[in-house]
């Protein structure tokens, strides 16, 4: 190779071409810092307002517990035996719950959008049902259930199928119908084409709503676990209203906030694991 070759300079990049930096270098510490600041700014405004017990009418804090007391309460019940039968009753209730409503979400929003039959037949009594909340659900469920624990799952199941629902069928009718025309054209059967071009062209939806709806299903967990008698994270919130633990109510709360968020983003990563054709399309 000759001198000038080597002194030659490199050829420009690509017009619009951007060098994907790894993972780790894509989250600046400055993100982390902005969104750590939000929630210190968060506990120091709540700090504020139960210290200094403040009223503003249509608003007071005079019984809500300082971050501190809450903290001191969670410590207290990081360490009681009950714990474990609370966390485990609730993920019991939720899990069931869901996995119920994930079937037979993605199952009748697979039928109504591919449908016009099921479209006209199930949409008319689906829509009245949904917005029905979840504590109007309660008497029913005690007269149609035989036991306590299968009115509780049920509960959390009419909270998370509907989001559930409506995602799939939004995701279904997104479906470019010259996909679906290409494919017939190739010899597919309708088997085929919903194997090969509806599910996957209306996975992320349904892994939205699926996300969606756990945490739903999370958010009636209290109206569910009214019906029990001994534990849960929920029924643990509501017993603490009942004997004026406010220190507890708070603990319950955030409680029922971090397993929903966590187990959201757990739908989440497994389904973003199980649909490795979508686009990253920008890091949040």
């Amino acid at each position: 190779m000759s001198a000038s070759a080597l002194d030659a300079p490199a050829p420009p990049r690509a017009a619009g071409r951007r060098l994907r930096l790894p993972l780790p270098q894509r989250w600046p510490l400055g993100r982390l810092a902005l969104r750590g600041l939000a929630l210190g700014l968060s506990l120091a405004a709540w700090h504020v307002a139960a210290h200094a017990k403040l009223d503003l009418g249509f608003v007071s804090f005079r019984n809500v517990p300082t971050p501190l007391q809450a903290a001191q309460a969670a410590w207290a019940l990081l360490h009681a035996p009950a714990l474990g039968a609370h966390l485990a009753a609730s993920l019991a209730r939720v899990l069931s719950g869901f996995l119920a409503a994930l079937a037979i979400g993605v199952g009748l929003g697979l039928a109504v959008g591919r449908s016009r039959l099921a479209h006209d037949l199930l949409m008319p009594p689906l829509e009245v049902l949904r917005p029905i909340p979840a504590v109007a659900w309660i008497p029913l469920a005690i007269l149609m259930f035989p036991s306590s624990e299968l009115s509780m799952a049920f509960i959390t199941f009419t909270g998370a199928l509907f989001p559930i629902l409506l995602n799939t069928l939004h995701g279904v009718e997104g479906v470019h119908p010259r996909l679906v025309a290409a494919a017939r054209s190739l010899g597919a059967g309708d088997t085929a084409i919903l194997r090969e071009v509806i599910l996957p062209g209306a996975a992320p939806s349904i892994v939205t709503g699926a996300a969606i709806g756990m945490g739903t299903a999370w958010f009636c967990l209290v109206t569910a676990e009214m019906i029990s008698g001994q534990y849960g994270i929920g029924y643990f919130t509501w017993e603490s209203y009942t004997l004026q633990n406010y220190d507890d109510i708070v603990v319950g709360m955030l409680l029922i906030g971090l397993l929903g968020m966590g187990s959201s983003l757990i739908v989440r990563t497994l389904g973003a694991w199980a649909t490795p054709w979508v686009g990253a399309g920008g890091q949040r």
